[in-house]
């Protein structure tokens, strides 16, 4: 294991509880993501907390053939410990385990770069666990199954599909037509089948130790910003100059645990036309990645108004700190877990032309 010393570089960098050892100035270390999620944790946004890898660290993983600087092992470790410490929670621990999740984040956003990895830290006796402590065995097997089917697609390669064909079988057996209508012990009969797809695509077993889940899906971050797509789009836009993509660790927040949770995204102004009031959409009792797969039909955000107005208002508040502090209008993830507000990312809002003069004005 790599040891710190007082010459050894800092790549990592916390934030959480509204503190923050980077800001929104540092994009090019931090990453865009990174940078916001220092920049909103030190305003006192609820942001989960986290940490930042820098884009240092990716230039030398990229530059070494694959090895990590010195130091990065242990300030990883200790990210983790930061995390343990705000949430309560244990990494790998199955009686109060703590799980992660894991994003790119590049100074620009670019294709190519590696999707999310949810729910990381999960194995059979972590999943057992937390069920248990979440009383919600549907819950852990569904995160389980889904961290699975991204760890597959994203970090290994393994085609995704071969997934979704597994899940739609399982469907058509049960004679049910939604994902979210199978049960707490379909879906763990369902992990069994993805870890079987893993082992036939790569030849091992699924990874059972959460560190190495983590080591693997950081290098798999860190090896996407030399993928083919990624490099042939910073030659098309003459982007030079940057020095790899950073790497953002968070604890997850659930917005499937029931009514009282969901998750969205959200302009804090009308993209379309310039109008000066929240827009986006939202998922109940859903996680981040339903709303982009298009499989249910989301909400307008004005129905937060009925289903959960003090979110509704929250995100309002939410919107004009951010205008304020930004000058610009954002676009934003949020998640819901249990009645409780986080917010996930921000970033300048893309806009139409109408929208950005009536914005300006």
């Amino acid at each position: 294991m790599s040891t710190t010393t007082e010459t050894t570089e800092k790549y990592v960098y916390r934030f959480g509880d509204g503190e923050a050892e980077g800001n929104r100035e540092q994009k090019a270390l931090l990453g865009g993501k990174g940078a916001n999620l220092n920049e909103m944790s030190a305003i006192g946004l609820p942001v989960p907390p986290g940490y930042t890898i820098t884009t240092e660290a990716c230039h030398y993983y990229v530059d070494h053939d694959g090895d990590w600087p010195d130091g990065l092992e242990t300030q990883i470790e200790d990210g983790i410990e930061h995390l343990e410490d705000a949430m309560g929670r244990t990494f790998g621990n199955p009686k109060n385990p703590l799980l992660v999740s894991v994003r790119s984040g590049a100074a620009l956003s670019m294709p190519g770069m590696m999707d999310t990895v949810l729910n990381l830290g999960l194995n059979d006796a972590v999943a057992e666990g937390f069920a248990g402590q979440m009383d919600n065995e549907r819950l852990a097997y569904d995160a389980y199954r889904r961290f699975i089917d991204m760890f597959g697609d994203v970090v290994v390669g393994i085609d995704r599909s071969r997934f979704e064909n597994a899940i739609s079988k399982m469907k058509e057996e049960r004679g049910v037509e939604n994902d979210i209508d199978l049960t707490a012990a379909d879906l763990r009969e369902l992990v069994d089948r993805y870890k079987a797809i893993y082992r036939k695509a790569t030849g091992r077993m699924f990874p059972d130790d959460p560190y190495e889940q983590l080591k693997l899906a950081v290098n798999a971050v860190f090896g996407s910003w030399m993928n083919e797509r990624a490099i042939r789009y910073r030659q098309i836009n003459d982007i030079t100059g940057l020095r790899g993509t950073a790497v953002n660790v968070q604890a997850m927040v659930y917005g499937n645990m029931g009514e009282d949770s969901g998750t969205g995204v959200a302009f804090t102004r009308d993209p379309g036309t310039g109008e000066d009031k929240l827009y986006g959409e939202f998922l109940l009792n859903a996680q981040g990645e339903d709303v982009v797969a298009g499989l249910r039909t989301p909400h307008d955000i004005e129905e937060l108004t009925d289903l959960m107005p003090s979110i509704y208002d929250e995100l309002q508040e939410i919107r004009t700190r951010l205008e304020e502090h930004y000058g610009d209008m954002q676009d934003l993830e949020f998640t819901v877990q249990e009645g409780t507000l986080y917010i996930l990312q921000t970033r300048d809002g893309k806009r139409t032309g109408p929208a950005a003069l009536k914005i300006a004005t």
